[in-house]
């Protein structure tokens, strides 16, 4: 239910590939019009690959989730009996989904062309890749970094020296360090993308225990987490520049709720740490550096806030 199958001679790539169904998972919790909106421009710009919807409702209490199916009578809704966050919402859909490919996409994103498509291209040409993420901007056309690195103390370190850094040629800084040195301006493979869009081989999800993604984390930092693990199973991550969506992100402005935000950023960055790395001396040297570094940050984006009125990004 809710596939769409278009003609062979649409497909720009491989005649197998093209007829890969894509599911794509919504996770709505509480953001009726602005998943609709989502869901709008799903069906409006994917044109090249056959898909499904599958949308789980986390539990909304301000939202009726049969009113999704007034709307979008051919998607396939899932009611979760509890808001058990990204993680296992995720999960609840790729239970039922019918796809080859997976398609992670938040709730609060826009499409305005056909990256689904373009995505599943790349991946149909990479039998490396575990997880494809494509360019995202904010409504106001600001690049989100989305390409990013796993955190290290080399990569600290060079963060806080970071005029030297800017010595360097471009090429070199944002292959050395991408996220914020990256202008997301080019394809390149990265150590991982953000789940906000991830398209990931339904194969490759067989693999994980239990066949499953990691349910550890509530919320924040479980792409992360999954990239690594998709690395440990022989398989990179990539980054598309070529096609663009946009993403809400809504992050809240206020100082107390950010810093509220950071705590739990950082517990989940350590909990990575520990599983990549162990904790020995190498974890207590990094949760140093990178206490230092970002609890700095925060105040300084506090106090512009006050001085400025609006937050730093």
């Amino acid at each position: 239910m809710g596939a769409k199958y278009l003609p062979a001679a649409s497909y720009r790539f491989d005649y197998y590939f093209c007829r890969m169904l894509v599911s794509v998972i919504i996770i709505n919790y509480n953001t009726f019009q602005v998943t609709c909106d989502c869901i709008e421009s799903t069906i409006k710009f994917t044109k090249n690959v056959p898909y499904e919807i599958i949308l789980v409702d986390n539990a909304s209490p301000k939202d009726n989730p049969d009113d999704f199916l007034k709307r979008f009578p051919s998607i396939t809704l899932i009611k979760s009996p509890e808001n058990g966050g990204f993680a296992k919402g995720n999960n609840l859909g790729i239970r039922a989904a019918k796809g080859d490919l997976v398609l992670l996409l938040n709730s609060d994103t826009i499409l305005r062309e056909d990256s689904i498509s373009r995505a599943a291209e790349e991946l149909a040409l990479r039998p490396d890749v575990g997880a494809i993420g494509v360019r995202m901007v904010y409504p106001d056309g600001k690049i989100q970094k989305t390409a990013r690195r796993f955190r290290g103390i080399k990569n600290e370190l060079l963060d806080i020296c970071r005029p030297l850094l800017m010595l360097l040629p471009y090429k070199t800084r944002s292959q050395i360090m991408l996220n914020q040195y990256f202008h997301c301006d080019y394809n390149t493979y990265c150590d991982w993308v953000i789940g906000a869009f991830m398209l990931i081989p339904k194969t490759l999800l067989d693999k994980l225990p239990e066949r499953k993604l990691d349910e550890r984390f509530f919320m924040y930092g479980e792409d992360q987490l999954w990239c690594y693990q998709f690395l440990e199973l022989g398989y990179k991550s990539y980054y598309i520049a070529d096609t663009t969506i946009v993403h809400l992100n809504n992050a809240s402005t206020e100082p107390e709720k950010q810093l509220k935000l950071l705590k739990l950023i950082l517990k989940n960055e350590f909990i990575i740490m520990a599983y990549r790395k162990g904790k020995g001396l190498y974890y207590a040297v990094f949760k140093l550096i990178f206490t230092f570094k970002e609890m700095g940050r925060y105040y300084v984006k506090t106090f512009a806030y006050k001085l400025f009125g609006h937050r730093m990004r």
